[in-house]
């Protein structure tokens, strides 16, 4: 078996996934189909002050799906609603390189269980710090830490420039009247 990239309608890969799986339980595609993937992360956002978690898809408009590619498979994928083709040359299937696979696999393991925060910020950039024991302060940033998810931050306390270091969750951009 192979693994195959299959264009879907973007937003609908999840559903798409479970009709897909729902009908290898019940057995509609005769064992040829193994494994359907949507390869996706948690990321983290912050709205009213609330930490929430949404599943962010790599690839939107994809699933990758490991089967054994004959006629009968071929029409059973393409015929799930919300299915436009497989990915190829000249429309006809083209299974993916072995690299591309693993590849791919390693970025779900690696990223799978990990929140990743969704708001980025970038060096002299001015934050307000919303948690902690400096809530309310603002300053600007000197330094990002993507991997740790940290930012270090400069800010005034008692007329002295003081480095902090905090979470991404612990600031947010600072909103200035114009």
């Amino acid at each position: 078996m192979e693994w195959y990239s299959v264009r879907v309608l973007s937003g609908k890969e999840k559903k798409i996934r479970d009709a897909i799986m729902s009908e290898i339980t019940a057995g509609s595609d005769n064992g040829k189909i193994e494994e359907v993937l949507v390869p996706s992360e948690n990321v983290v956002e912050m709205r009213s002050g609330k930490k929430v978690v949404k599943d962010r898809v790599f690839y939107p408009g994809y699933v990758l799906v490991k089967m054994e590619m004959d006629n009968e498979s071929r029409y059973y994928v393409e015929n799930i609603s919300g299915v436009m083709s497989f990915v190829g040359p000249k429309g006809e299937p083209e299974s993916l390189k072995p690299e591309e696979v693993n590849r791919i696999l390693g970025e779900v393991e690696v990223k799978e269980g990990q929140e990743v925060m969704l708001t980025r910020f970038r060096r002299d950039e001015v934050v307000k710090i919303i948690d902690g024991p400096f809530v309310d302060f603002e300053g600007s940033v000197t330094e990002t830490n993507e991997e740790k998810q940290k930012v270090k931050v400069m800010v005034s306390i008692f007329g002295r420039s003081t480095p902090l270091e905090l979470d991404y969750l612990q600031v947010e951009h600072a909103k200035h009247a114009q």
